[in-house]
């Protein structure tokens, strides 16, 4: 055995060398880089080849590549003779006989280095290793000596064990490790040690207070060198501090129509009593409810209190008390419809919000802008003045946006501008998709698919809303991305929340698009000549008056006034009369 320098190019591999499979680019590039900051620290060991002049590597076939890459002109190498074997055997121990340096060596090496003088960057440098990296191992140094002696005998914790007995406190450690101590040839029970040392953390990626809160509270920031490199890893162990301080904020930054409420044992908020959540955007007259989550963080959700509902409590045939509630005994086998109460009204959020920003940002003809606007008023949730009964509904909800089309002295003054923005903000004032009293009914869904709203629906590939949908839907949705339906109803919605919260595609339920029902649109349409037939229809306008009238003309003198008499049409029929008055109109609105 001797040792000489060699070119490393003039080497050649081994045949038959135990290691055939390829080592991975980054053990590679770690290997290259602690060649080129201090060299080839462990010689390759060669023989001379039989019946030439070469040398074959009988070990550090990757020392002698990475040293080629890293530019040497030569290396030391130890030369032996040759095997009978071709030195198989002996590079077989080699491999296996091969273990790195456990974490506690490591640091007790790196401890020594920063003694003699090297910097934590310099050690980085000259073990191809992170900064930051050092800076963990070194956290060791906070370890309990016995700890540590324990560890060195391969009874390592994992990371998290390891990262949560190195921030505790010595004393703590030494009551922890007095009560969980193994005895002699045992493993230790890290994680009862850990569980015994570990303690809530606040970190600050999550504060929404400043610094002059911090102080105030007196909240000092520790690094957590264990987490992820990309995030911000202060924390403080002082959880009281931290939600004071968080509820300070959240006390000096309410919005207005806001308050501060409960979470309740899941960690959702407690919105006040029949309080209906909003899952779009929110409206002007929603509340906002302020909370702190689980982890500390500030949540917000809005919601908006129902308007009181007015129950029919007409007598039914048989003397019932209400008629409300159909009876559902005896039916069997109910099938779960595809989208719950709540996804319906989430859809109805949905809808409205991509509406409203339709209807604001959208390119709408004027002419498309006047039809939009006659449907609108033809909306379930409309409600006018009517001059026969000289009830106002709603005048002042409208008439900011009619005032400005006139001017200073009372006269219509406007250009087709501003007729544009008061139609918008007309159209958006009466068209509705939510559930309840402001429903616009089949007219705001042909409003929007008139206009495009399907486009600015938001993404419903939500944990929230998928919650909403049956085992048909969720399997329907999996389908349409070319994803397999899971065994369980929960694996599959799983998958399909990870699948839309990461893909550029969001998810849209198809029966919550704005086309209508086509049965809806026949509906609709029936209307279409209901006037003409009320007028000319006896049965018609009898109905039009109280209900349970019989045709002795009681309703219509409720609701038809009679008309001052003219006695230059004596005699004439009412019908005629009235025929003259439409006429008159529809030359008006022709002219």
């Amino acid at each position: 055995m001797q040792l000489m320098k060699v070119d490393p190019r003039a080497l050649k591999d081994n045949p038959d060398n135990t290691r055939q499979s390829k080592s991975t680019p980054q053990a590679d590039a770690l290997l290259l880089a602690t060649i080129k900051a201090v060299g080839v620290i462990q010689p390759p060991v060669i023989f001379p080849e039989a019946g030439g002049n070469g040398y074959i590597i009988e070990a550090g076939h990757r020392r002698t590549r990475m040293a080629i890459t890293a530019g040497l002109e030569e290396i030391d190498v130890i030369v032996v003779d040759a095997a009978n074997d071709n030195g198989a055997m002996r590079s077989m121990v080699e491999n296996i006989a091969r273990e790195p340096l456990n974490p506690i060596d490591q640091w007790r090496g790196i401890e020594r280095l920063v003694a003699l003088g090297w910097t934590e960057e310099a050690i980085a440098v000259a073990l191809a290793l992170p900064v930051r990296q050092i800076r963990k191992l070194r956290l060791l140094a906070n370890v309990l000596p016995s700890m540590l002696d324990q560890m060195a005998k391969g009874d390592m914790p994992n990371e998290q064990q390891l990262r949560t007995i190195a921030a505790a406190s010595t004393e703590e450690q030494k009551e922890v490790w007095k009560a969980h101590k193994p005895k002699k040839g045992d493993t230790a029970a890290w994680w009862q040690i850990a569980n015994g040392l570990s303690k809530t953390r606040m970190y600050a990626r999550d504060a929404s207070f400043a610094d002059d809160l911090r102080l105030a509270y007196g909240i000092e920031w520790a690094e957590d060198l264990f987490g992820p490199a990309d995030e911000d890893n202060r924390y403080t162990t002082n959880v009281e501090a931290f939600l004071g301080a968080q509820q300070e904020w959240m006390t000096g930054n309410l919005p207005r129509k806001a308050a501060i409420v409960e979470v309740n044992n899941w960690g959702q908020p407690e919105l006040p009593k029949k309080a209906e959540r909003v899952y779009g955007k929110p409206g002007k007259g929603d509340c906002t409810a302020m909370y702190l989550d689980r982890e500390g963080k500030v949540q917000s959700v809005h919601y908006r209190m129902p308007e009181p509902r007015k129950t029919d409590r007409r007598p039914g045939p048989a003397g019932d008390a209400s008629t409300e509630a159909d009876d559902d005994t005896g039916v069997v086998g109910k099938t779960r419809p595809e989208v719950t109460q709540k996804g319906q009204d989430m859809i109805g959020d949905f809808r409205t919000d991509a509406l409203h920003e339709a209807l604001a940002r959208a390119p709408i003809e004027d002419d498309m802008l006047m039809a939009l606007l006659v449907m609108a008023f033809a909306g379930t949730n409309v409600r006018v003045d009517s001059g026969a009964n000289d009830t106002v509904f709603g005048t002042e909800r409208f008439q900011r946006h009619v005032a400005r089309l006139y001017s200073a002295d009372g006269r219509l003054a406007f250009d087709m501008d501003s007729v544009r923005v008061a139609a918008r903000s007309v159209l958006i004032d009466v068209l509705s998709c939510r559930r309840g009293m402001s429903n616009s009914g089949v007219v705001s869904r042909i409003a929007g698919d008139a206009i495009g709203a399907d486009g600015f629906l938001p993404n419903m590939g939500t944990e929230d809303f998928l919650l909403c949908l049956s085992r048909q839907a969720l399997e329907a949705a999996a389908k349409s991305v070319n994803m397999a339906p899971k065994a369980r109803v929960r694996e599959t919605r799983a998958a399909l929340a990870d699948h839309f919260a990461s893909a550029d595609a969001a998810f849209v339920l198809p029966a919550a698009l704005f086309a209508p029902d086509p049965k809806d649109i026949a509906d609709f349409m029936k209307y279409a000549d209901g006037p003409e037939e009320e007028e000319s229809s006896p049965d018609a306008a009898i109905g039009n008056g109280s209900e349970g009238a019989q045709g002795d003309g009681v309703g219509l003198d409720r609701f038809d006034p009679p008309a001052a008499v003219d006695e230059d049409h004596v005699g004439e029929p009412a019908t005629d009369h009235a025929s003259d008055q439409e006429e008159t109109a529809h030359g008006i609105a022709a002219e």
